[in-house]
């Protein structure tokens, strides 16, 4: 690639020289990679919530419910299945992890790269549409499929005799038992909240970038700012969505069956559990995505770093 194709954004971050085309437009490969890095790292430190939050949004009031709380539930985890059991379905996440940030972080970088103004500032607004296409190609490609498998993983555990034996076991037994369209339960779902996550996220941090920058585009960013900022993203993006997460989440265990669309299960959580079953989950999952999205953008931004240096050619 040439120097010119670098330049063309603004950012000091789009210094790459790895590029594909798309419509003929230069798609940076070292945003998909950084990004990758990024969603393995933090995905194995904060899984634990990630189990957790799964666990009480399928705890229906119904049934009644199993578990009295965070504590109850991380405390039954262990005694049952050890500490290892908090990393029931690891697996399906760490896997999807990695393209899921590596898509996320690289369609961002290539839309904004587009949407920037002719100083290569990003607008809130455009961030925040920016997002929204990142989060709907992440849930398209890779979030549904991985959700799918992974809840059915957790869900699976809670059953007397657990019938998957490992991922690709599981996988296999999914689409044996339902197609390949059985790990596309409640895309819907899936779209709506990661396009509203991303749409959030990156709405948030486009804003508070632009306001600690100021006039100056170029202003480094110490990474403690820049994971407080993720922090910040991260808990508006759970306040605003996790309605749609509870559904999702239903929508792909292993009672989804009981449920004819999205809006059926919504209705019904509604009708049955009320409207504080669309917040089950909410403490844990907002401990979760808070320290998620502050690592993975600190590692995400460390690593560009990195990689520009190592690979700048100008």
């Amino acid at each position: 690639s040439s120097s010119s194709s670098s330049s063309s954004s603004s950012s000091s971050s789009s210094s790459a020289v790895f590029l594909v085309f798309m419509d003929g437009k230069p798609f940076c490969l070292d945003f998909l990679f950084a990004g990758g890095i990024a969603g393995g790292i933090e995905i194995c430190i904060t899984f634990p919530t990630e189990y957790v939050k799964t666990q009480l949004q399928l705890d229906e009031k119904a049934s009644p419910p199993k578990y009295k709380g965070i504590g109850d539930c991380v405390k039954q985890t262990v005694q049952s299945h050890g500490v290892k059991g908090l990393y029931r379905g690891l697996s399906s996440l760490l896997y999807g992890s990695i393209p899921k940030s590596a898509v996320r972080f690289g369609v961002f970088e290539f839309l904004s790269n587009h949407a920037k103004d002719e100083s290569g500032r990003l607008d809130s607004t455009r961030g925040l549409l920016c997002g929204l296409g990142a989060g709907v190609m992440e849930a398209v490609l890779v979030v549904c499929p991985m959700e799918t498998v992974k809840v059915k993983f957790i869900h699976d555990q809670t059953s007397a005799k657990p019938k998957y034996k490992g991922f690709f076991h599981g996988v296999r037994e999914i689409i044996r038992e339902r197609g390949l369209r059985g790990t596309y339960q409640g895309l819907t779902a899936t779209v709506l909240k990661q396009g509203s996550n991303q749409a959030i996220r990156f709405f948030v941090m486009t804003s508070l970038k632009n306001w600690y920058k100021g006039d100056n585009p170029n202003k480094t960013i110490n990474p403690l700012v820049t994971g407080m900022f993720g922090a910040i993203a991260g808990a508006a993006s759970v306040f605003g969505n996790t309605p749609l997460d509870v559904i999702k989440t239903r929508m792909q265990g292993l009672e989804a069956h009981k449920y004819k669309s999205t809006v059926d299960c919504a209705i019904k959580i509604l009708r049955h559990e009320g409207p504080a079953a669309f917040y089950k989950g909410t403490v844990p999952r907002l401990g979760r995505v808070c320290l998620d999205v502050a690592i993975v953008f600190i590692i995400y931004e460390e690593v560009v770093k990195i990689l520009n240096t190592v690979w700048k050619t100008e």
